[in-house]
């Protein structure tokens, strides 16, 4: 652990979409701090490797392979959590899908479905499932991750995306109406082009070699994690780089 790193021992870290890019290099940055990382993704085989990365770096982690979109999966999983912790620290809210780029009268209805279903709706149901545990912590953080075409700037082609990621802000800034008076801190991310394998699908003819790694992102989120606000707080990583 760094000297610029919170210690976060005894703290737990549910990860979402944490087998790959931003998700993965989050949980194994939050796990060298000393948090037990709740792992969460589709791909068992992404999160073993990452299992194997965290124990190498002496980590702990529990692998939780499911699909956010799939049945009462959250809420079977929040019911389950309930009994084995007695609280939840942190909640990043990482997973997400680009859903197609096209224009927004040729979407195709089931893209459009699930692009809100896991952009959006997914999130809404862990806030309502896991708020109980939230509650619970001394010092909670809610953080989402976000994009500049969510809210910002609307772009030709990103229809599904762009709708999904605003709406996700403003359920993040309702949710951090309505935890004013608990322990509970909420704020948005925008990590900007990283290299990740979604930046590549919306990107196919960008080098990725001229993009920062995911990991890059971890002092911010240790910034996030530390920082006191009152209300929604956002972090935009290109802003914040520059700053440091």
């Amino acid at each position: 652990m760094s000297n610029d790193s919170p210690d976060l021992t005894g703290k737990t870290a549910l990860v979402t979409g944490a087998s790959r890019g931003i998700g993965r290099a989050m949980a194994l940055a939050l796990a060298k701090t000393g948090a037990h990382v709740l792992a969460l993704a589709r791909t068992s085989g992404g999160l073993e490797e990452l299992d194997d990365e965290i124990r190498a770096a002496g980590g702990t982690a529990s692998l939780i392979p499911m699909d956010l979109v799939e049945g009462d999966g959250i809420e079977q999983l929040a019911g389950a959590l309930a009994g084995r912790i007695d609280k939840l620290d942190i909640l990043l809210a990482n997973a997400a899908s680009l859903g197609e780029l096209a224009p927004l009268t040729d979407i195709d209805p089931r893209v459009w479905r699930h692009t809100l279903d896991l952009n959006l709706t997914a999130n809404w149901r862990l806030l309502r499932a896991l708020n109980p545990l939230l509650r619970k912590s001394d010092d909670a953080s809610v953080i989402f991750l976000t994009s500049s075409v969510g809210g910002k700037v609307a772009r030709s082609f990103w229809g599904a995306y762009a709708v999904s990621k605003a709406a996700m802000e403003m359920l993040a800034a309702t949710y951090a109406e309505e935890t004013r008076t608990a322990n509970i801190r909420v704020a948005i991310i925008d990590p900007g082009a990283m290299r990740t394998k979604m930046r590549a699908q919306a990107m196919p003819g960008e080098d990725p070699q001229a993009l920062p790694p995911p990991s890059d992102l971890a002092p911010l989120l240790f910034h996030a994690l530390t920082q006191k606000s009152d209300g929604l707080a956002r972090y935009e990583f290109c802003e914040w780089k520059g700053r440091t």
